[in-house]
């Protein structure tokens, strides 16, 4: 540092505590960036880089305003940098040489409290993961809500559970230690996405350091009362984000007020591809929110409501008892208008609860804030007089809802209406609430009303017709004249500012007037941020009942939204069992169905249990419809298990454990796998982790292979389906041969896509209907995606030759003779098993194979 400024000394030296973020040093009106910092925020912001003297040479510097700053904040944070904030922790006017600083928040892609950085929609994750003697531990947090969980992962499925808790999280950081120990690389599969990576520091991972950071953070002697007796791992996680939170907020945090336990289990289960294949949460093809099954159940009018209606779409539940809850309460809501109504209008007047706690936790709650503290409060009452006639449990329990009287009565009394975003500028006290801040506010407004007379009276004083009085804090007050005027300038008129068009003065009677009125200002400002953030304190007592309020909330507006989409889109009720069966009448694709312009949507009809038809091969053309109605059928079974009705006319639901799908081509050239690979990686993930509870959805196994590759792939999977495990399954192929499978195994059914070719033009009429298709029309669909007319007629003269040469009803040799999973092995397979192939000669393995071609 030697030869630089003062100042600059003290920026480096700071900067050396935090150099792996971007430091924002605050210089009076504005925050600066020196160094890299400049010229990496010069670049990412498109802000201009210009240069400082630093003492021995010129340092590279950009800054923004800051009242402005949380945007270019954003938008760094958004491009995946962390962000540390060194404000004046002094007042420039008292310091004594260099104003003291300190950094006073660093926030990182996790740690994001500003409303302006969210998505209103979804949580905004921080995780941690630990890995310790192959026990996974697994924690995260939303800063701004206080959601904070913890889990631990054990056994042969761990990683796949992690990765899949990591999918279905999204989180916008993750903490890992240095070893970074863990079954999997981040950059090698999908989980990785935007997230950032930072590191746990190895003192974290102590177990005693990280018990003592939970004990201390919530204030108990034990941590057994979470639940996490025994969680050595999970501990772990949870200490690490408690310490990272710390080390970056610099405050208590005190919205954070439990830590839950949770358990995979206690969901149904659907991996990465289950997820993107069926559209949940965003599209697959551009990721967006609109086409998904979120957007289609999305009717929630408040913010915590739609990030809760994402948690039920991404954790459907596996207890009929807890899903029948939901769907009594939307059956209720459905059938009374007016009930829904009341409910509508009540829940526009809600603001984000949730996370108004957590800003008043963190110590970041504005005046406006809690005004919409106040004004949500004021409707809670209405809540719990008009929940207390419901029949259903879950409504009737919001009649018993925390309304919170304190806390309105605490901001009523005390916060004007019309308070101000800041809190250092006044405005925020109401009038009543403290006497002398009432005292000051009439001298600060008789102070107005006596500098319009000042300036009546310096007119006719002076004669200076332009003559006008104005204040800025820089210079304070003045009397501002035009040059042109200069010369009727009274003697006793003291020069403060010379500019281009006016000059600027003050007399001796406006200087003791700004003493006044200046310092009464600054008292005035002072007590009432004082009283301010009193009152925020005393509201962080409330913080728990606040949050417990917020949920219910969150919990009708979910409840409301099903029960609207359930009556304008004419969904039913499904019938909620245990027995495997899925009998579904009628269902429809809740996606594609509202897509739809100027056509009808065909419904289907859906049928599978875990006995006499749990294997359904379905055969017909491309763009027949087999892909929709096999994810039509998933997402029906899923929006079940989350407590929704379904589109369709009646329909019953056999719980499922996990949903797993394998539908369309894709590759990972990156990972160094091709479309095939990527297909057999999925499929191997679903033959080793179903179950005869699950539903399995295959499309065109065995398609990017050779034929009799991709036959014998296809019949040893679905095989290996019905034998062994038993999973209720839907399989659409183009594989014809495959469809003879349902002569040797009972529970395996035909269904086709049917088709009206009346040899001039083929007509796709969407309908399944059982039995199997004869043909694909694949040169009909290439038609239809603008193929070349030539091609279109060479494609069709090459396949009636090979259709001509093509021997009728040639069997594919070996699939039907040998299974691979039959329970006695077949004698061919057994004598090959003992042959010594070596010892053979060339005619001795000629007569061999023609006596086993006639045995087999």
């Amino acid at each position: 540092m030697a030869g630089h400024t003062p100042m600059i000394e003290q920026y480096l030296e700071i900067k050396n505590q935090n150099q792996d973020t971007i430091l924002m040093f605050r210089l009076g009106d504005f925050y600066e960036m020196f160094f890299e910092d400049a010229q990496v925020a010069s670049k990412e912001l498109e802000i201009v880089l210009t240069a400082r003297d630093g003492g021995s040479s010129k340092v590279p510097m950009c800054g923004v305003p800051y009242h402005a700053v949380n945007n270019y904040i954003s938008r760094l944070i958004n491009k995946g940098y962390k962000v540390a904030i060194c404000d004046q922790i002094e007042d420039p006017k008292l310091a004594k040489g260099i104003v003291k600083r300190q950094v006073t928040r660093i926030i990182t892609p996790g740690t994001v409290m500003d409303e302006l950085m969210l998505d209103e929609t979804r949580n905004n994750y921080l995780a941690a993961i630990v890995n310790q003697n192959d026990i996974i531990g697994f924690s995260f947090i939303d800063i701004s809500t206080g959601d904070f969980q913890v889990t631990e992962l054990s056994g042969d499925n761990a990683a796949i559970k992690l990765e899949t808790e990591l999918q279905r999280l999204a989180p916008s950081e993750c903490l890992l230690p240095e070893s970074n120990n863990l079954p999997f690389s981040f950059e090698d599969n999908n989980t990785r996405n935007d997230m950032v990576i930072s590191k746990i520091d190895e003192s974290d991972l102590i177990l005693a350091r990280a018990e003592h950071l939970l004990k201390e953070h919530f204030a108990v002697a034990t941590l057994e009362g979470f639940g996490v007796k025994g969680f050595t791992s999970g501990i772990k996680a949870a200490g690490a984000i408690v310490s990272f939170l710390y080390k970056t907020q610099k405050n208590n945090l005190k919205h954070i007020k439990t830590l839950r336990i949770y358990s995979t289990s206690d969901f149904m289960d659907m991996d990465y591809s289950t997820r993107r294949n069926l559209e949940l949460t965003s599209t697959m093809r551009e990721n967006r929110r609109e086409g998904s099954l979120l957007d289609i159940l999305d009717r929630c009018l408040t913010p915590m409501g739609k990030r809760t209606l994402r948690r039920w779409i991404e954790q459907p539940l596996i207890s009929v008892d807890n899903i029948n809850l939901r769907l009594d309460s939307i059956e209720e809501l459905k059938d009374n208008l007016v009930l829904r109504n009341s409910v509508n209008q009540l829940l526009g007047r809600i603001y984000d609860l949730e996370r108004l706690a957590g800003k008043i936790g963190s110590e970041m709650a504005t005046p406006r804030d809690l005004l919409a503290i106040k004004n949500s409060l004021t409707v809670l009452p209405e809540f719990s007089q008009l929940m207390g006639n419901c029949q259903s449990r879950l409504l009737h329990d919001i009649s018993n809802i925390d309304t919170l009287d304190e806390v309105y009565r605490l901001i009523e009394v005390a916060i004007d209406d019309e308070a101000p975003l800041t809190v250092k500028e006044g405005g925020i006290i109401k009038k009543g609430y403290n006497l002398e801040i009432d005292e000051l506010k009439e001298l600060s407004r008789n102070g107005s009303d006596w500098l319009i007379d000042l300036e009546n009276r310096e007119k006719e004083r002076t004669g200076i017709k332009y003559l006008k009085v104005g204040y800025n804090k820089v210079f304070g007050y003045f009397i501002e004249i035009s040059k042109s005027n200069l010369g009727l300038v009274p003697v006793d008129y003291i020069r403060k500012q010379t500019l281009v068009n006016t000059e600027r003065f003050i007399t001796e009677e406006l200087k003791i007037f700004e003493e006044k009125i200046l310092g009464s200002r600054e008292r005035l400002f002072q007590m009432e941020y004082e009283l301010f953030i009193r009152l925020r304190s005393k509201l962080i007592d409330y913080i728990a009942r606040l949050q417990k309020t917020a949920q219910d909330i969150a919990n009708l507006d979910v409840l409301y939204s099903l029960a609207e989409i359930a009556y304008s889109h004419d969904y039913i009720r499904p019938l909620i069992t245990v027995d495997g069966k899925i009998n579904i009448i009628a269902g429809r694709h809740p996606v594609v169905e509202k897509s739809l312009q100027g056509s009808r949507f065909v419904p289907n009809d859906i049928k599978l249990d875990m006995k006499e038809q749990n294997f359904a091969i379905i055969t017909g053309p491309n763009m027949g419809g087999k892909s929709t109605y096999m994810r039509q059928a998933a997402l029906l079974v899923l929006m079940a298990q989350m407590g929704s009705y379904i589109p369709a006319n009646a329909a019953e639901i056999g719980m499922v454990d996990r949903i797993f799908t394998r539908v369309g081509a894709s590759d990972d050239l990156a990972a160094g796998q091709s479309t095939f690979m990527v297909e057999m990686v999925e499929v191997a993930n679903i033959l080793n982790n179903a179950t005869r509870q699950s539903l399995v959805v295959l499309d065109e196994i065995g398609r990017g292979t050779s034929t009799y590759d991709g036959l014998s792939i296809a019949r040893a999977v679905s095989e290996y389906l019905h034998d062994k495990i038993g999973a209720r399954t839907m399989f659409a192929t183009h594989y014809h041969e495959l469809t003879t499978m349902t002569e040797e195994h009972p529970g395996i059914f035909n269904l086709s896509v049917s088709v009206n070719d009346t040899g001039d033009m083929v007509v796709f009429l969407k309908k399944v209907l059982p039995g199997k298709a004869d043909k694909s029309y694949g040169i009909h669909v290439a038609k239809l995606a603008g193929l070349p007319a030539k091609v279109i007629e060479r494609s069709q003269q090459i396949l009636e030759t090979l259709e001509k040469e093509a021997k009728p009803n040639t069997p594919i040799p070996m699939l039907t003779q040998v299974s691979l999973f039959n329970e006695e092995i077949h004698p061919v397979v057994e004598e090959l098993r003992n042959l010594d192939i070596d010892s053979l000669s060339p005619r001795e393995a000629l007569t061999l194979l023609y006596r086993w071609k006639s045995e087999a």
